[in-house]
Formats: structure tokens, sequence, C-alpha cells
């Protein structure tokens, strides 16, 4: 999901960052369009006001430390820093923020989880939160002050927020992983746009590679691109790792034929998939050697500035449907946590309702590019959807994806599944020869008896 590093300009992994930027825009209070240029000080000044009225009232000399994915979209990052500036200003509650990769978050929130030490928040990824329910600070008070206030939880922000039902994280964003192609190379292989069913998205696969312009979707452990695209060619087969009930059912025709679709994509793709990390097909399409991924918005981002002539030949579209005529995609949610060792329990609380207020969160998202969707009711009608139209698909991520377990509630098993990539790797064994289709479900299946026993 990331640009390449030329492009991307990250920090360094677990740098602490503390920027004085200008506010870029000042949106509409109740979640609406209104978008405008503002300076800092209107920020401050609405945070000042809003920490006088905030009913979580920091803690004496509370100090923060916030661990988070590193940023993907520069113009993201600035935003929400001007917003950590914001808040310490107003509340007098400093914030150290340190960047990690995706793949690091997870086991450094663990490590904090089990010693007690470390950050006092995190902002991770899809359910980290559940792997350790009984370390993280409940939050419906939070919880139900946002949704009240700004439309409502969608509903697959409600379930990573929620463990057993309680409140344990705050939905902070989804990110839309969508169908991110090369217009003239889709043309050329006799589709007018990217079809919307199985049989005719495999179709159009093949003649792309028959053209040399082929398609390719991560199947090594990239955390976002991988678990996406894989979690949708299984759900959208109607094959399930668990159903409702946490009852076992990969080992079934419906799998083995989600196993044979994905392995006949599979050799239509670029050589070297089943390595990909989370950057390698982003660099691959911005290279040009790669016409059709699997990918969040940051591609085209990163082509508007340094690739302009692959930007104006791309697109994105949502995945085909299966035979359930519903979406089933699989997006990146971004949930954010508060341990229950911290200091400053009030001060976490304080923190993530302001990150969410309107006041902040429209002119984030709309500096996030469409890198970042909402979880919250109000916020679907930011201009940044329809501020270029190849934007679009982005804004319906965290309406049209299922949870981290499909049929199932999310739980501290759905969560060590998806962790160990239970699921991605079953189809990479098969589609890489590892395993035969009976032996790759077989393995799925133990792994997944081993996990759901266990925990």
């Amino acid at each position: 999901m990331p640009p390449p590093a030329a492009l991307d300009h990250q920090p360094e992994s677990s740098r602490e960052r503390r920027h004085d930027v200008s506010l870029r825009s000042s949106p509409d209070p109740q979640g609406g369009a209104a978008l405008g240029l503002a300076s800092a000080a209107g920020l401050e000044g609405f945070a000042r006001a809003w920490a006088q009225e905030n009913q979580w009232k920091p803690e004496a000399g509370a100090s923060l430390k916030l661990l988070r994915w590193k940023r993907f979209i520069p113009s993201e990052d600035e935003a929400f820093m001007r917003l950590v500036d914001a808040f310490t200003k107003a509340t007098g509650v400093p914030v150290s923020v340190t960047s990690e990769s995706f793949d690091d978050i997870q086991p450094k929130a663990s490590v904090a989880a089990n010693t007690g030490q470390g950050p006092d928040m995190v902002w991770g990824l899809y359910s980290f939160p559940a792997l350790f329910p009984s370390k993280c600070m409940e939050v419906a008070d939070v919880a139900d002050y946002l949704g009240k206030k700004y439309g409502g939880w969608l509903p697959a922000a409600e379930a990573y927020g929620k463990v057993k039902g309680k409140w344990i994280a705050i939905p902070m964003a989804f990110n839309g992983g969508y169908i991110n192609y090369r217009i003239s190379a889709v043309n050329k292989a006799g589709f007018q746009k990217v079809p919307e069913d199985h049989a005719g998205f495999l179709e159009l696969c093949k003649a792309m590679k028959k053209n040399n312009t082929p398609a390719g979707f991560a199947l090594g452990h990239a955390t976002g691109d991988a678990n996406s695209w894989i979690h949708w060619a299984l759900w959208s087969h109607d094959a399930y790792l668990v159903d409702a009930n946490e009852k076992i059912v990969i080992n079934s025709p419906e799998t083995a034929k989600a196993l044979e679709y994905v392995k006949a994509l599979y050799e239509t793709f670029v050589p070297g998939t089943a390595s990909w990390n989370d950057s390698s097909n982003n660099k691959a399409f911005l290279s040009g050697d790669l016409y059709l991924t699997g990918n969040g918005i940051s591609v085209y981002a990163a082509a508007k500035n340094e690739k302009k002539d692959i930007a104006a030949d791309m697109d994105h579209a949502v995945w085909p449907v299966g035979k359930s005529g519903k979406p089933t995609e699989f997006q990146l949610a971004f949930p954010i946590l508060a341990y229950t060792y911290t200091k400053a329990p009030n001060a976490c609380k304080a923190f993530m309702a302001f990150a969410l207020e309107a006041q902040n969160y429209n002119s984030w998202l709309e500096a996030s590019q469409g890198y970042l969707c909402h979880p919250l009711q109000a916020y679907a009608n930011n201009p940044i959807w329809t501020a270029d139209p190849k934007n679009k698909v982005f804004g319906e991520a965290s309406s049209r994806t299922l949870a981290a377990g499909g049929l199932a509630p999310v739980s501290e098993k759905v969560a060590a599944v998806l962790a160990d990539f239970v699921v991605v790797d079953m189809f990479a064994s098969y589609c890489t020869g590892r395993e035969d289709l009976k032996g790759a479900i077989k393995t799925a299946e133990r792994q997944a008896q081993r996990i759901f026993r266990s925990a």
C-alpha cells in the first residue's frame, strides 16, 4: 500500500515527530462539506474552546506517548501532527508520536501489553486490540459520545471497536484497498472497464498478460495488500474460515473453488508476487512494470506528484461481487487503543475524542487524499470523494467491508489467525505449488484448530 521510498519520503522508523505547521482547511462542525483555508490559530482557538468543555479532563502533569503506523501520504501526516500540536497547546498535555511500519506495529503493541510498559496509546491495524482485550482500556464513553454526535458508527467500525460487547478501541479510519489499473492497458485488452464478476475479471487478467501488460497482487506476508485481496477472494466464493459461531468451516467445496480461481489469476501475474510486501506492487506499478493491482490510493497520490503520465492513465474499481450479490471486501481498519497501565486515562480519552471531532477530522480526511476513509456516518459527504472522480470508490471502503472475522465477530482468536497469515499462506502454498489443493486446505484447518482451541 505505501508508495516507494523515493516518492514517499517517510520518516525513519521509531522517529519521534513534533511538527509546527499551519492548518489547511476548516470543515463544517457537523461533518459537512464546507472546506476552506484557515490558519493554525483557527484550529488552536477551536481546540482551546473544546478543552474547556471536554468531559475528559486530563490528569495533572499528564503526557502521552502514541505509537502509530508509518505514514504513506505526507500531507496526512502533516494534518495529523497539526491536530496533535493543537491538542497539546489547548490541554497542556505533550504528545510524542512514534511511527513504525505496518508489520512492526502488532509485535510492539503485544510486547507493551504483556510487559505493561511502553506507549500509552497505539494506533494500529485491523483487529490487533483483540489480541489482548484485557489490556485495553474500555472506551465506551468516548464511542457513545462520538457516535451520537456524528451519525453513528458504520457496522464494520463498531465490529473493530468492540470485543464481547465492550468498546476496547476507537476506530479512527479505514484504508480502502481497491483495484488500481492503467486505463490504456484495460482498453487494449478489450475491456471498457474492470469487470464486476469473477469470470470477466479473470479474462481481463489473461488478456493483459497476453499483451505484456500484466496484473499482480501480493501473495507474501503483506499485512495490508495480501490480506485484503485474499480475503475478498475467499469470501466472494462464499467460503469462510469460521462461521458465525466460530466453527471452523474452511474445509469446504467453496474454499476449493476460491483456491482454483486465485491460482488461475496467479498464472497471469507478473513474476515475484509470492514474496511481495506492502510496497512491492507500488514500486512495480510506478516503474511501468505492472498495470493492474490491489492497493490503496497511495499509488495514485504518488503518481500525481511524480509520474503524471501514469496518473492520467490510472483509474480504480471495486472488487468483483460473487454469487451472493453483496460486497465481501476486506478493507484495512485503523483502530486506536489505550492500555490499562497508562497513568493518564482521561488524557487518552480526550485525545481520541478530539481527533474525531469534525473540525479536525474533515481536514485530516481531505489531507489524506482518499487514503483514509471515515468510520462515522457524518463524514461520508467529505468533498475528497467528489473532488476527483478517481477517488470515489475509496470513500465506499468502510461501508463495503466486512470485519476481520468475516461471518464471525472480531475476537482474540480471529485476530490471531489474521496475525499469523493463515488464509494468505493457504492461497500462497497452493498457487506456488508448495502444497496441493487438499493439503493447503488441511494445513489452514489445522492452524485454525490450534488457534481456536488454545485461545
